[in-house]
Protein backbone atom coordinates (compact mmCIF):
# COMPACT_ATOMS: atom_id res chain seq x y z
CA UNK A 1 0.00 0.00 0.00
CA UNK A 2 1.11 3.35 -0.74
CA UNK A 3 0.39 5.14 2.61
CA UNK A 4 3.01 7.53 2.82
CA UNK A 5 2.55 8.54 -1.27
CA UNK A 6 -0.49 9.13 -0.92
CA UNK A 7 -0.78 12.06 2.39
CA UNK A 8 1.67 13.34 -0.03
CA UNK A 9 -0.67 13.61 -3.21
CA UNK A 10 -3.01 15.78 -0.60
CA UNK A 11 -0.61 17.40 1.62
CA UNK A 12 -0.76 20.58 -0.87
CA UNK A 13 -4.41 20.94 -0.13
CA UNK A 14 -3.85 20.54 3.73
CA UNK A 15 -0.90 22.97 3.53
CA UNK A 16 -3.15 25.71 1.12
CA UNK A 17 -0.09 25.58 -0.99
CA UNK A 18 -3.05 24.53 -3.36
CA UNK A 19 -7.28 25.95 -2.75
CA UNK A 20 -9.72 23.05 -2.34
CA UNK A 21 -11.37 22.26 -5.46
CA UNK A 22 -15.23 23.88 -5.84
CA UNK A 23 -17.78 21.22 -4.91
CA UNK A 24 -19.31 20.54 -7.86
CA UNK A 25 -15.95 20.09 -9.56
CA UNK A 26 -14.77 16.74 -11.25
CA UNK A 27 -12.02 15.21 -9.89
CA UNK A 28 -9.62 12.23 -12.25
CA UNK A 29 -7.78 9.87 -9.71
CA UNK A 30 -5.32 7.83 -11.83
CA UNK A 31 -3.62 4.77 -9.69
CA UNK A 32 -5.68 5.59 -6.79
CA UNK A 33 -5.63 3.34 -3.75
CA UNK A 34 -7.04 2.47 -0.38
CA UNK A 35 -6.78 4.32 2.50
CA UNK A 36 -6.42 8.00 1.21
CA UNK A 37 -7.91 10.74 3.65
CA UNK A 38 -9.65 14.02 1.99
CA UNK A 39 -8.37 17.20 3.40
CA UNK A 40 -11.32 18.70 5.32
CA UNK A 41 -13.41 20.44 2.80
CA UNK A 42 -12.50 18.38 -0.45
CA UNK A 43 -15.90 17.75 -1.58
CA UNK A 44 -15.60 17.35 -5.00
CA UNK A 45 -16.49 13.83 -6.87
CA UNK A 46 -13.98 11.69 -7.26
CA UNK A 47 -13.70 9.68 -10.40
CA UNK A 48 -11.10 6.78 -9.31
CA UNK A 49 -9.21 4.22 -11.82
CA UNK A 50 -7.13 1.64 -10.73
CA UNK A 51 -6.66 -1.46 -13.03
CA UNK A 52 -5.09 -3.99 -10.56
CA UNK A 53 -6.99 -5.99 -9.01
CA UNK A 54 -6.18 -5.85 -5.24
CA UNK A 55 -6.44 -2.38 -5.04
CA UNK A 56 -9.38 -2.21 -7.30
CA UNK A 57 -10.89 -4.07 -5.06
CA UNK A 58 -9.94 -2.59 -1.47
CA UNK A 59 -11.05 0.74 -3.26
CA UNK A 60 -14.35 -0.89 -3.74
CA UNK A 61 -14.51 -1.99 -0.16
CA UNK A 62 -13.74 1.85 1.41
CA UNK A 63 -16.78 2.45 -0.55
CA UNK A 64 -16.11 4.16 -3.81
CA UNK A 65 -17.20 3.75 -7.16
CA UNK A 66 -13.99 2.89 -9.15
CA UNK A 67 -13.09 1.79 -13.21
CA UNK A 68 -9.96 0.13 -13.97
CA UNK A 69 -9.35 2.73 -17.10
CA UNK A 70 -9.82 6.34 -17.58
CA UNK A 71 -13.57 6.89 -18.39
CA UNK A 72 -14.97 10.63 -19.85
CA UNK A 73 -12.54 13.51 -20.08
CA UNK A 74 -13.16 18.05 -19.31
CA UNK A 75 -11.91 17.29 -15.91
CA UNK A 76 -11.64 20.16 -13.58
CA UNK A 77 -8.67 18.42 -12.06
CA UNK A 78 -6.66 15.20 -12.23
CA UNK A 79 -4.63 13.67 -9.88
CA UNK A 80 -1.76 11.05 -10.15
CA UNK A 81 -0.21 8.74 -7.49
CA UNK A 82 2.95 7.47 -8.91
CA UNK A 83 5.02 4.07 -8.38
CA UNK A 84 7.87 2.91 -8.92
CA UNK A 85 7.68 2.07 -12.77
CA UNK A 86 9.04 5.33 -14.43
CA UNK A 87 7.08 4.60 -18.07
CA UNK A 88 3.80 3.47 -16.16
CA UNK A 89 3.83 6.84 -14.10
CA UNK A 90 4.71 9.03 -17.33
CA UNK A 91 1.84 7.84 -19.37
CA UNK A 92 -0.28 8.48 -16.92
CA UNK A 93 0.71 11.83 -16.38
CA UNK A 94 -0.01 12.16 -20.09
CA UNK A 95 -3.53 10.66 -19.87
CA UNK A 96 -4.25 12.92 -16.78
CA UNK A 97 -3.00 15.85 -19.09
CA UNK A 98 -5.27 15.04 -22.00
CA UNK A 99 -7.95 14.35 -20.10
CA UNK A 100 -8.37 17.71 -17.86
CA UNK A 101 -9.66 21.03 -19.07
CA UNK A 102 -7.39 23.38 -20.99
CA UNK A 103 -6.21 25.08 -17.56
CA UNK A 104 -7.40 22.36 -15.18
CA UNK A 105 -4.88 21.42 -12.17
CA UNK A 106 -2.67 18.25 -12.59
CA UNK A 107 -1.39 17.26 -8.67
CA UNK A 108 1.01 14.47 -9.17
CA UNK A 109 3.38 13.12 -6.09
CA UNK A 110 5.19 9.71 -5.45
CA UNK A 111 7.85 8.70 -2.83
CA UNK A 112 11.59 9.49 -3.03
CA UNK A 113 12.21 5.88 -3.02
CA UNK A 114 10.24 5.45 -6.02
CA UNK A 115 12.55 8.19 -7.97
CA UNK A 116 9.98 11.06 -7.87
CA UNK A 117 12.30 13.76 -7.63
CA UNK A 118 13.08 12.04 -11.36
CA UNK A 119 9.84 12.14 -12.22
CA UNK A 120 9.37 15.91 -10.95
CA UNK A 121 12.84 17.04 -13.33
CA UNK A 122 11.14 15.55 -16.29
CA UNK A 123 7.80 16.69 -16.07
CA UNK A 124 9.20 20.37 -15.28
CA UNK A 125 11.51 19.89 -18.50
CA UNK A 126 8.39 19.53 -20.45
CA UNK A 127 6.07 21.61 -18.96
CA UNK A 128 7.18 23.86 -16.47
CA UNK A 129 5.35 23.53 -12.85
CA UNK A 130 2.88 25.71 -11.14
CA UNK A 131 5.17 24.20 -7.72
CA UNK A 132 6.21 21.46 -5.98
CA UNK A 133 6.06 20.56 -1.91
CA UNK A 134 7.96 17.56 -0.14
CA UNK A 135 6.35 15.84 2.80
CA UNK A 136 6.03 12.36 4.11
CA UNK A 137 9.56 10.67 2.25
CA UNK A 138 8.13 12.25 -0.87
CA UNK A 139 7.55 14.99 -3.01
CA UNK A 140 3.98 16.79 -4.50
CA UNK A 141 4.28 18.70 -7.86
CA UNK A 142 1.85 20.27 -9.75
CA UNK A 143 0.73 22.51 -13.25
CA UNK A 144 -1.79 23.52 -14.78
CA UNK A 145 -2.43 22.19 -18.59
CA UNK A 146 -1.66 24.68 -21.02
CA UNK A 147 -1.81 22.35 -23.88
CA UNK A 148 -1.06 18.80 -25.13
CA UNK A 149 2.65 18.48 -26.14
CA UNK A 150 3.98 17.38 -23.00
CA UNK A 151 1.54 14.88 -23.18
CA UNK A 152 2.66 13.83 -26.83
CA UNK A 153 5.96 13.95 -25.50
CA UNK A 154 5.83 11.33 -22.74
CA UNK A 155 3.87 9.11 -24.85
CA UNK A 156 6.43 9.10 -27.82
CA UNK A 157 8.58 8.39 -24.63
CA UNK A 158 6.66 5.07 -23.86
CA UNK A 159 5.05 3.57 -26.34
CA UNK A 160 3.02 0.12 -27.15
CA UNK A 161 5.60 -2.32 -27.58
CA UNK A 162 5.95 -5.78 -29.60
CA UNK A 163 8.45 -7.96 -28.01
CA UNK A 164 10.07 -11.30 -29.54
CA UNK A 165 7.77 -13.24 -31.24
CA UNK A 166 4.76 -10.30 -31.66
CA UNK A 167 3.78 -9.59 -28.04
CA UNK A 168 2.04 -6.68 -28.22
CA UNK A 169 2.87 -4.78 -24.22
CA UNK A 170 3.52 -1.30 -22.72
CA UNK A 171 5.47 0.02 -19.89
CA UNK A 172 4.39 -0.63 -16.33
CA UNK A 173 3.61 -4.30 -17.03
CA UNK A 174 5.80 -7.39 -15.63
CA UNK A 175 8.78 -7.90 -17.51
CA UNK A 176 7.11 -5.31 -20.57
CA UNK A 177 10.65 -5.26 -22.91
CA UNK A 178 11.13 -9.19 -22.91
CA UNK A 179 10.16 -12.03 -22.82
CA UNK A 180 10.85 -13.56 -18.94
CA UNK A 181 13.49 -15.72 -18.21
CA UNK A 182 11.71 -18.16 -15.98
CA UNK A 183 8.72 -18.09 -17.95
CA UNK A 184 11.00 -19.02 -21.46
CA UNK A 185 12.26 -22.11 -19.05
CA UNK A 186 8.62 -23.50 -18.16
CA UNK A 187 7.55 -23.16 -21.71
CA UNK A 188 10.76 -25.53 -22.43
CA UNK A 189 9.86 -27.66 -20.32
CA UNK A 190 6.42 -27.93 -20.24
CA UNK A 191 4.98 -31.23 -21.67
CA UNK A 192 3.27 -31.36 -25.58
CA UNK A 193 0.46 -33.55 -24.58
CA UNK A 194 -1.34 -30.68 -22.26
CA UNK A 195 -5.24 -31.76 -23.02
CA UNK A 196 -8.36 -30.58 -21.21
CA UNK A 197 -9.23 -27.93 -19.55
CA UNK A 198 -6.41 -25.61 -19.04
CA UNK A 199 -5.39 -22.51 -17.25
CA UNK A 200 -2.50 -19.71 -16.96
CA UNK A 201 -2.45 -18.72 -13.82
CA UNK A 202 -0.62 -14.78 -13.27
CA UNK A 203 -0.93 -15.17 -17.50
CA UNK A 204 0.49 -11.34 -17.84
CA UNK A 205 0.56 -10.31 -21.23
CA UNK A 206 -0.44 -14.08 -22.26
CA UNK A 207 3.33 -15.58 -23.16
CA UNK A 208 2.76 -18.89 -21.68
CA UNK A 209 -0.78 -19.43 -22.41
CA UNK A 210 0.13 -18.29 -26.46
CA UNK A 211 2.84 -21.87 -25.87
CA UNK A 212 0.19 -23.77 -24.83
CA UNK A 213 -2.17 -22.83 -26.87
CA UNK A 214 0.25 -23.64 -30.24
CA UNK A 215 1.97 -26.76 -28.74
CA UNK A 216 -1.12 -28.78 -27.62
CA UNK A 217 -3.91 -29.85 -29.64
CA UNK A 218 -5.97 -31.97 -27.10
CA UNK A 219 -7.07 -28.76 -25.34
CA UNK A 220 -11.11 -28.53 -24.41
CA UNK A 221 -10.51 -25.05 -22.37
CA UNK A 222 -7.67 -22.34 -21.87
CA UNK A 223 -8.52 -19.91 -19.47
CA UNK A 224 -6.06 -16.87 -18.90
CA UNK A 225 -6.49 -14.89 -15.06
CA UNK A 226 -4.56 -12.29 -14.60
CA UNK A 227 -4.40 -9.34 -11.93
CA UNK A 228 -3.11 -6.35 -14.14
CA UNK A 229 -6.15 -5.29 -16.02
CA UNK A 230 -4.21 -3.64 -18.87
CA UNK A 231 -1.89 -6.88 -19.11
CA UNK A 232 -5.09 -8.96 -19.31
CA UNK A 233 -6.40 -6.87 -22.66
CA UNK A 234 -2.59 -7.49 -24.18
CA UNK A 235 -3.52 -11.20 -23.62
CA UNK A 236 -6.42 -10.79 -25.57
CA UNK A 237 -4.42 -9.53 -28.48
CA UNK A 238 -1.32 -11.87 -28.19
CA UNK A 239 -3.40 -15.30 -27.33
CA UNK A 240 -4.93 -16.67 -30.20
CA UNK A 241 -4.41 -18.91 -33.21
CA UNK A 242 -5.52 -21.91 -31.52
CA UNK A 243 -8.10 -24.47 -32.17
CA UNK A 244 -10.10 -23.04 -29.27
CA UNK A 245 -10.75 -19.46 -28.15
CA UNK A 246 -9.42 -18.60 -24.73
CA UNK A 247 -10.99 -17.20 -21.99
CA UNK A 248 -9.75 -14.31 -20.07
CA UNK A 249 -10.17 -13.44 -16.66
CA UNK A 250 -9.52 -10.09 -14.71
CA UNK A 251 -9.00 -11.55 -10.89
CA UNK A 252 -7.48 -11.56 -7.67
CA UNK A 253 -6.12 -15.44 -7.13
CA UNK A 254 -5.22 -14.71 -3.73
CA UNK A 255 -8.81 -13.19 -2.68
CA UNK A 256 -11.35 -14.61 -5.48
CA UNK A 257 -12.44 -17.93 -5.67
CA UNK A 258 -11.57 -19.65 -9.11
CA UNK A 259 -15.26 -21.23 -10.21
CA UNK A 260 -14.00 -23.67 -13.32
CA UNK A 261 -11.80 -27.08 -11.96
CA UNK A 262 -8.68 -28.04 -14.76
CA UNK A 263 -7.08 -30.84 -15.71
CA UNK A 264 -3.68 -28.39 -15.69
CA UNK A 265 -2.45 -25.32 -15.02
CA UNK A 266 0.89 -23.41 -15.66
CA UNK A 267 2.55 -20.70 -13.54
CA UNK A 268 5.19 -18.13 -13.30
CA UNK A 269 4.29 -16.41 -10.10
CA UNK A 270 4.77 -13.15 -8.61
CA UNK A 271 7.02 -12.78 -5.30
CA UNK A 272 7.09 -9.01 -5.08
CA UNK A 273 5.08 -6.67 -3.39
CA UNK A 274 6.27 -3.28 -4.31
CA UNK A 275 9.87 -3.59 -3.76
CA UNK A 276 9.90 -6.45 -0.90
CA UNK A 277 10.18 -9.72 -1.69
CA UNK A 278 7.16 -11.36 -0.59
CA UNK A 279 7.17 -15.44 -0.91
CA UNK A 280 3.82 -15.41 0.69
CA UNK A 281 2.21 -14.50 -2.87
CA UNK A 282 3.60 -17.24 -4.07
CA UNK A 283 2.64 -19.64 -1.43
CA UNK A 284 -0.56 -18.42 -1.94
CA UNK A 285 -0.91 -18.87 -6.09
CA UNK A 286 0.36 -22.73 -4.89
CA UNK A 287 -2.81 -23.04 -2.70
CA UNK A 288 -5.22 -21.84 -5.52
CA UNK A 289 -3.70 -23.99 -7.57
CA UNK A 290 -3.69 -26.90 -5.87
CA UNK A 291 -8.13 -25.73 -5.22
CA UNK A 292 -8.54 -25.21 -8.63
CA UNK A 293 -7.14 -28.64 -10.16
CA UNK A 294 -9.45 -32.06 -10.93
CA UNK A 295 -7.76 -35.07 -8.91
CA UNK A 296 -5.01 -35.90 -10.67
CA UNK A 297 -4.42 -32.47 -12.24
CA UNK A 298 -0.94 -31.57 -12.47
CA UNK A 299 0.68 -28.06 -12.41
CA UNK A 300 3.56 -26.60 -13.91
CA UNK A 301 5.25 -23.83 -12.58
CA UNK A 302 8.32 -21.55 -12.39
CA UNK A 303 10.16 -19.78 -9.34
CA UNK A 304 13.47 -18.16 -8.33
CA UNK A 305 15.95 -20.58 -6.89
CA UNK A 306 16.26 -19.12 -3.52
CA UNK A 307 12.48 -19.18 -2.77
CA UNK A 308 11.22 -22.17 -0.59
CA UNK A 309 8.29 -23.34 -2.11
CA UNK A 310 9.34 -26.75 -1.55
CA UNK A 311 6.96 -27.21 1.74
CA UNK A 312 4.40 -25.19 0.01
CA UNK A 313 3.30 -27.90 -2.25
CA UNK A 314 4.20 -30.87 -0.04
CA UNK A 315 1.01 -29.76 1.69
CA UNK A 316 -1.25 -28.64 -1.25
CA UNK A 317 -0.14 -31.60 -3.47
CA UNK A 318 -0.01 -35.50 -3.45
CA UNK A 319 3.63 -35.29 -5.16
CA UNK A 320 6.22 -32.95 -6.69
CA UNK A 321 9.27 -32.90 -8.19
CA UNK A 322 12.15 -30.35 -9.34
CA UNK A 323 12.29 -31.11 -13.29
CA UNK A 324 14.48 -28.12 -14.10
CA UNK A 325 17.10 -25.66 -13.45
CA UNK A 326 18.87 -22.85 -14.78
CA UNK A 327 20.16 -19.44 -14.13
CA UNK A 328 18.06 -18.41 -10.85
CA UNK A 329 15.16 -20.62 -11.63
CA UNK A 330 13.95 -23.81 -10.99
CA UNK A 331 11.01 -25.56 -12.66
CA UNK A 332 8.44 -27.81 -10.60
CA UNK A 333 5.56 -30.03 -11.31
CA UNK A 334 3.22 -31.29 -9.28
CA UNK A 335 0.13 -33.55 -9.20
CA UNK A 336 -2.88 -33.16 -7.04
Amino acid sequence: MAAEPLKTLFYPFEAEALPLPRKDARVLFLGAEAGFRLPAGFEAALHLVQGFRPHFRALQASGYTVTPRAEGSGFDMALVLAGRYRGQNERRIAEAIERVLPGGLVIMAGGKDDGVDSLRKRIDALAPLDGHLPKHHGVAFWLRRTGTEAAATLRAGNPDLVVQGGFKTQPGMFSFDRVDAGSKLLAANLPHDLKGNVADFCAGWGYLAAEVLQRSHGLTALDLYEADFEALEAARLNVHGGVIEPRFFWIDLLTEAVERRYDAIVMNPPFHSGRAAEPGIGAGMIRAASKALKPGGRLFMVANRQLPYEQVLSAAFASHAEIAREGMFKVFSARR
